[in-house]
């Protein structure tokens, strides 16, 4: 059920896109408690989720490739590409350009899922505040692994069951051959009901991307990959005030990371979580 500053929502669908109204009518069904602050929020909310399907999949399209760190590339125009395999923006770029740039010219690049995953959320976020916003949120921008900006906020719960479309989860690999560690897990982006964007593999079923990491399983074993419980997702409330027309009106860059936020890893990546 969704609520609306403490009040039952009326859903009229004319208020929102096909894609808006089928995921939202889910919501009002289910027996999970969605509160939002206003319907901005709301709005706002599913807006950025759509965004990041839609990066993932342009993402997908681009013509970027998978590599280990150690074969990473991108593009020297905008990006400085250290010892480690990380892009650093080049002083004179904006993060916004750079960060186009890779749907833009995506055979320039190559990189490990975990980038990819942190990549497609900036994409998402990009498309959904104001530019002059995020060039500020995200100056000095480094792309490497799971190393992104405090300002995306990422926040981590239970329950892969109740994921929505935009949400990561990661497919665990436990018994992952020691001669492909690449392939231990990976992380995804949730398009829409049982289809993933994972860097690597593409966009796929979650039956097919639990194949494709049982192919480089330890010889012989019998421990199948599996999807984690654990779902990471941007904070959509504090990242609405970055929004074109926002009643919030918060400059760019100036909330601090919340007391109370903690690192955890997942399947061998870091995120960020906030603390109860």
């Amino acid at each position: 059920m969704i609520i609306v500053a403490n009040q039952p929502l009326d859903l009229v669908p004319s208020q929102w896109s096909a894609f808006e109204w089928h995921w939202l009518q889910q919501l009002q069904n289910r027996p999970t408690l969605y509160s939002y602050q206003t319907l901005d929020h709301l709005q706002f909310e599913w807006k950025l989720r759509a965004s990041l399907v839609h990066a993932a999949e342009g993402l997908n399209a681009s013509g970027v490739s998978f590599a280990s760190f150690e074969k990473s590339r991108c593009n020297p125009a905008y990006w400085n590409l250290n010892n480690e395999g990380g892009f650093e923006l080049k002083p004179n770029v904006t993060p916004a350009e750079g960060i186009r740039d890779i749907w833009r010219n995506g055979s320039l690049y190559a990189f490990e899922c975990a980038t990819a995953t942190v990549i497609v959320l900036y994409g998402g976020v990009l498309e959904s505040i104001r530019e002059e916003a995020f060039n500020s949120l995200f100056r000095d921008l480094l792309l490497f692994d799971w190393h992104y900006d405090s300002d995306l906020r990422l926040t981590e719960k239970n329950g892969s069951h109740n994921a929505l479309p935009g949400d990561v989860l990661y497919f665990k690999n436990p018994d992952v051959s020691s001669e492909t560690p690449e392939w231990q897990g990976e992380n995804t982006i949730m398009l829409r009901e049982n289809l993933y964007y994972g860097h690597g593999i593409g966009i796929a079923s979650g039956g097919q991307i639990i194949r494709t990491l049982n192919q480089f399983r330890t010889p012989g074993s019998q421990v199948s990959a599996y999807l984690m419980d654990n779902v990471i997702y941007p904070d959509f409330y504090y990242l609405s005030r970055f929004a074109e027309n926002s009643d919030l009106n918060a400059p760019a860059g100036t909330t601090p990371v919340l007391p109370g936020q903690l690192y955890v890893r997942i399947g061998g990546s870091r995120y960020l979580r906030t603390g109860s």
